[in-house]
């Protein structure tokens, strides 16, 4: 990677709290969602009202950082007020994009307003050149957030093949399916990341003591048995532990949270334009810790420095981490 190439920093901002933090470590653009089921962190106590979002944006644009607005669940049919709701709203409080995974959503906002800029959420699943050049043609989409399932070699093939931006996941949650079409966590509990904005709602988990063993419980289903001296995992069902025939173990990735800062300049050679950090969820502390560390990362790489890797990790899942699909073979 050529000396001076600055990838752009997009940051979670679960609260206005959270959002400022943001920015004073250093992000060059945060994401966000509204207090409702139309971004994919509807989780209680999170989210942003229409006056405080409105501020959040006036506080970021006066540190010329950017607002991006995520809009990033499906509606069912013929229930579409509330998402194009928001994005007229994002429009009128003055969002430099908004982050939309619906199909029909993106039509709206092209035709409606046509000098917005428009971000491919990673929930739409676009993995090919084929996929993010027909979004790019038919509605104008300016960037594409990759899916988690792509090596570095492959997202650099796909870019050699489109004509828009493309940003990918750097640290964070590490979902291990086609995010956009996962029904795991709507079948066990009736709640999905895709239509409601929760995966494994907080409400249907459970921790269960049996003698010497701790299981974690989503629903109706136990995910994992641990000892109970070991800290067990926040239960999912793509991250639980299966026993088939002899085998026990995790199918894709062990619980660990998702940090590829050392593939940085990796990244940017294959024509990556921005690293994306997950944890809307997240507290201010963690965004605060993970945004500082990883500006230094990306600064240190545009300057030609050594990265320095594995910082994070006590603020990982499990405090366990992994370059996911970026490295992995299991694909």
């Amino acid at each position: 990677m050529s000396a001076g190439t600055r990838l752009e920093l997009v940051c979670p901002a679960g609260t206005p709290a959270a959002l400022r933090t943001a920015i004073d470590a250093g992000a060059d653009a945060v994401y966000c969602g509204f207090r409702d089921e139309t971004n994919a962190r509807n989780f209680p106590g999170l989210n942003f009202s229409r006056a405080e979002m409105e501020e959040a944006i006036a506080q970021a644009h006066a540190r010329e950082t950017k607002v991006f607005v995520a809009i990033n669940t499906f509606p069912s049919a013929g229930n579409v007020r509330l998402w194009r709701q928001a994005v007229d709203d994002s429009v009128k409080l003055g969002a430099d994009a908004v982050i939309v995974a619906d199909m029909g959503l993106l039509d709206y906002a092209a035709e409606r307003h046509p000098t917005l800029r428009l971000h491919l959420s990673v929930q739409a699943a676009a993995a090919n050149a084929d996929a993010i050049n027909f979004y790019n043609r038919e509605f104008g989409v300016r960037r594409v957030v990759l899916p988690r399932v792509l090596t570095v070699a492959e997202i650099a093939a796909i870019n050699a093949e489109i004509v828009c931006e493309t940003e990918a996941f750097i640290f964070g949650g590490l979902c291990v399916m086609a995010e956009g079409r996962c029904a795991l966590s709507s079948y066990v509990t009736g709640r999905s990341p895709n239509r409601h904005g929760v995966c494994s709602p907080a409400s249907h988990v459970r921790f269960r003591h049996g003698g010497d063993t701790l299981a974690s419980v989503l629903g109706r289903f136990t995910m994992d048995r641990v000892d109970r001296t070991e800290a067990a995992p926040y239960p999912t069902v793509c991250k639980g532990r299966f026993a088939v025939g002899g085998f026990r173990g995790h199918v894709f990735e062990d619980p660990a949270s998702l940090d590829a800062s050392a593939l940085i300049p990796r990244l940017a050679d294959a024509g990556v334009m921005a690293l994306k950090i997950e944890g809307r969820q997240r507290s201010s502390a963690y965004v605060n810790a993970v945004v500082r560390s990883l500006r230094r990362a990306v600064d240190d790489c545009a300057a030609g420095l050594p990265i320095t890797c594995g910082v994070l990790r006590r603020l990982s899942e499990g405090q366990a981490t992994t370059e996911g699909a970026y490295r992995k073979t299991w694909r």
